[in-house]
């Protein structure tokens, strides 16, 4: 008798954990998904609700859960600086509750675990681009410091768990990701100029638009986890996952208003403090190891975000 892989997803009804909820009900596992709905909403995982083999559980990883799976991947965690910047105590809480309930959890029932880490992690880098041996340039008290700081704590605590009692854990430092169901109000700036675009309100760049980013598709992302996940159990990572290429902030808009047909004007207000300078992957370790790398261009990315919103907004 064939038995499905019990498989828990933190955080899956957020943007990223949607879509790997997805992803593996396709593959034939049977599916867990935990959300306290903070960020994550309900519409991102409409589709799934009635499938037998998705279960959804409101609950917040802070509080220990008791269930019996086999893998869990943890990306319980608000992802863009609106949202965990508006209750830093609990972005740092979910990093650090949040994973040590997760890894009690993965240590009893003996269940591989998966950390959805961040570039963050690398802070505003003085190594470009970052690989995985480089340590970070972080600001330990600022504004953003719950989440990179919270993330790096849980990177801490996934590898001591690790060495003290043999979990099977995998790392993923996850870069600009982008895609359908992002959330409308996330501050994350390929969202923030689509939804600018298509209400013909200005484009505000924070800055001078000088400084880059690398995005990365979400479905090449979900890959990349997915084949992590899968990798022997001596890959623990940390792997960094994202898209090599890098543009402007300035580039982006740019290409966003020609592939919207929007008429709005670009303008340019005061850079946010520890806003990194530049940020690109390198995804050496996720060729060599993963056979990962990502296939869809930005152009054709973006088409299919600037799709989904436009339907959003029309709602």
């Amino acid at each position: 008798m064939h038995l499905r892989k019990r498989v828990l997803v933190t955080g899956g009804a957020g943007f990223l954990g949607s879509h790997l909820c997805e992803r593996l009900l396709k593959g034939g596992c049977d599916v867990l998904c935990v959300d306290n709905f903070y960020t994550g909403t309900k519409r991102n995982i409409e589709q799934l609700i009635g499938n037998p083999y998705f279960e959804l559980s409101r609950h917040d990883i802070t509080f220990p859960l008791y269930v019996e799976v086999d893998e869990i991947y943890n990306l319980a965690c608000p992802a863009s600086p609106v949202h965990y910047q508006n209750d830093p105590v609990q972005t740092t809480k979910v990093n650090v509750h949040g994973s040590i309930n997760m890894l009690g959890l993965a240590k009893r029932v003996k269940a591989k675990i998966l950390q959805a880490s961040t570039s963050e992690v690398y802070g505003d880098p003085v190594i470009h681009p970052q690989p995985e041996t480089y340590h970070g340039n972080v600001n330990c008290i600022g504004p953003r410091s719950c989440y990179d700081e919270g993330k790096r704590c849980a990177e801490t605590l996934f590898f001591d768990y690790y060495r003290q009692h043999k979990l099977k854990i995998k790392v993923a430092r996850i870069f600009n990701t982008y895609g359908p169901k992002m959330h409308l109000n996330d501050g994350r700036v390929v969202s923030n100029f689509i939804v600018q675009a298509l209400r013909g309100k200005p484009i505000t760049i924070f800055g001078d638009g000088t400084q880059t980013r690398s995005f990365c598709f979400v479905n090449d992302l979900i890959e990349g986890l997915v084949r992590l996940m899968d990798s022997n159990d001596d890959v623990t990572g940390p792997i960094n996952l994202g898209r090599p290429g890098e543009f402007t902030i300035l580039a982006l808009a740019e290409k966003i208003l020609e592939l919207s047909g929007s008429s709005s004007e670009i303008i340019f207000k005061e850079l946010p403090a520890d806003d990194p300078r530049q940020r690109k992957p390198d995804i050496t370790l996720a060729r060599d190891i993963l056979n990962w790398e990502p296939e869809v261009e930005l152009d054709e990315g973006l088409k299919k975000t600037i799709a989904y919103f436009h339907k959003v907004l029309k709602k």
